[in-house]
């Protein structure tokens, strides 16, 4: 399963991070913790830190400076409008994928 999950994780993994800031504001450490958390252990630190960046120079997230007590202040995600809407064509695609691989695990039922 390793190499399988890494690759489609590859193309779902700005989807998942961006569901996370759906349901709250986070920085970048929060987000690899909990995606470890959820089984997800070969998950790289800068692997979310670079999805961060881009999805930010994408305007699909606001970022706000939040002091930190232990080092320089955090750079807290949130979700915003055009953020939004792209989870939610994220979402379509993954029904739409989801039932039409569902379908061939069945045999073409």
């Amino acid at each position: 399963m390793g190499k399988q999950i890494t690759e489609m994780l590859k193309g779902t993994l700005e989807g998942i991070v961006l569901a996370i800031l759906f349901v709250r504001p986070a920085y970048g450490y929060e987000i690899t913790a909990w995606l470890r958390d959820q089984g997800f252990s070969d998950i790289a630190e800068g692997t979310v830190y670079a999805l961060l960046v881009r999805i930010e120079k994408r305007g699909l997230v606001d970022v706000e400076k939040v002091p930190s007590e232990k080092g320089p202040p955090r750079k807290v995600y949130s979700l915003n409008a055009q953020g939004q809407e792209y989870l939610d064509e994220f979402w379509r695609t993954w029904s739409f994928l989801s039932e039409r691989l569902e379908q061939l695990h069945e045999g073409g039922k």
